[in-house]
């Protein structure tokens, strides 16, 4: 008795898995997942009370030799009944959707814990775009091509926003710190979705998309473009790799000195291409 309790136990949580998003990454993806489990749970009641009934109805009044079936034309009590059950039930829902939804959107404060990198800047709320409270967040910028996902970080060396950090596929974060994404596109419609860290996003060309999420634990988080983007778009995988705030900082920085170097390789470059004279001389347009 107690291994079949056991299994049933293990059994329920993998069919609602089955039926719900993934979550546990961030709050938002857990509020999400709460959400449906919720409506799943009401919809299976009803699922339960109206086959039941059916069933019940099956073997009752089942045919039987020289039985003559009741002619019914209405009960108004019971259409009363289950009209004003449906009206309750949607409301009920919607009142708890509407409740859930601020959480869902709207991002919390980072850790005590989280980036010391996170910081207002340029940052700014509207409708679209959901700061924390106190304002900072890691901003990084989600960029979709064909068919790659690019990300860049804060951080340029260049008033006009070149020399930024960035990295290809795998978006490197801190924990416990509170990651806004400004999601675009520099060709075709894509769609960022990392599923343990909230809901998909579309990257549409000229124009913007907003999220964000907040990883309690160091792991790594799997995902890909969820739009059919091209013939390379099964190739379009994402993924997102949460790390120590320390070790973010000593990545971020190490791939500052990668930018650093290799435009100092290529002013030598440049330098050495404009004192060439000849054949190999580079003329002034």
């Amino acid at each position: 008795m107690n291994r079949i309790s056991a299994a049933l136990g293990h059994l329920l949580p993998a069919t609602l898995a089955f039926f719900t998003p993934q979550s546990g990454g961030s709050p938002n993806a857990n509020q999400i997942d709460t959400l449906y489990k919720i409506t799943l749970y009401i919809a299976l009641v009803i699922f339960i009370a109206v086959e039941g009934g059916l069933a019940y109805a099956l073997l009752k009044f089942r045919a039987r030799r020289g039985a003559v079936a009741a002619q019914i034309r209405g009960n108004t009590r019971l259409e009363v009944g289950w009209t004003v059950a449906a009206a309750v039930i949607l409301l009920v829902l919607a009142v708890i959707t509407f409740a859930k939804l601020s959480s869902i959107q709207d991002p919390p404060n980072s850790g005590p814990g989280g980036a010391q990198l996170a910081s207002g800047g340029p940052l700014y709320a509207s409708a679209e775009r959901k700061l924390p409270p106190n304002g900072k967040s890691l901003n990084i910028t989600v960029i979709g091509r064909q068919y790659i996902w690019q990300y860049v970080y804060p951080g340029a060396s260049e008033p006009d926003g070149l020399g930024a950090p960035y990295s290809y596929e795998q978006m490197v974060v801190p924990t416990n710190t509170t990651v806004t994404l400004d999601i675009v596109s520099e060709d075709v419609v894509h769609s960022w979705w990392i599923p343990e860290l909230g809901g998909k996003f579309q990257a549409v060309p000229g124009y913007h998309n907003y999220t964000w999420f907040k990883i309690g634990k160091a792991g790594v988080y799997r995902g890909q473009c969820a739009l059919l983007c091209g013939r390379g778009h099964a190739r379009m995988i994402a993924s997102v790799k949460a790390v120590p705030p320390a070790q973010f900082e000593a990545w971020l920085a190490y791939q500052k000195q990668l930018i650093a170097e290799a435009n100092a390789l290529a002013k030598a470059a440049r330098a050495k291409l404009n004192t060439q004279t000849g054949a190999g001389q580079v003329e002034s347009p």
